[in-house]
């Protein structure tokens, strides 16, 4: 079974800084491609970023320059690093993993966690 676990996330002021966590389990290969989306109250899933299975990266314009992700297949976790937070990133942010379909939205990927919450304040 494919599990996966985010944290850290929290309440931080305008322009602090917050990293994200998600601990994959349960994948049977190697090859596979994963990404973080998120969902604030009444208000659509955004993509926020995601790497494909080459390695390959793609970032949502409403975060480029702030939020940086990567991964580590040894330990099957990735990370989400975000500074500069701004109130509009305040959102329920989940990871995601899909073993073939790397170019459809990550909130459409066949496994997704439970969610971290991050709330910034101003």
């Amino acid at each position: 079974e494919v599990q996966l676990v985010e944290s850290g996330g929290g309440s931080v002021q305008a322009g602090e800084s917050l990293t994200l966590s998600c601990v994959v389990s349960g994948l049977t290969q190697s090859s596979y491609c994963t990404g973080w989306f998120r969902q604030a109250p009444g208000k659509e899933r955004e993509e926020v970023a995601k790497i494909y299975a080459g390695g390959a990266i793609k970032r949502a314009d409403s975060v480029r320059g702030r939020f940086t992700v990567s991964r580590d297949k040894a330990k099957g976790a990735l990370y989400l690093q975000m500074v500069s937070l701004q109130v509009e990133d305040t959102a329920m942010y989940y990871c995601a993993v899909d073993l073939f379909r790397c170019y459809i939205p990550v909130d459409e990927y066949a496994y997704r966690g439970q969610g971290t919450q991050v709330t910034v304040s101003s």
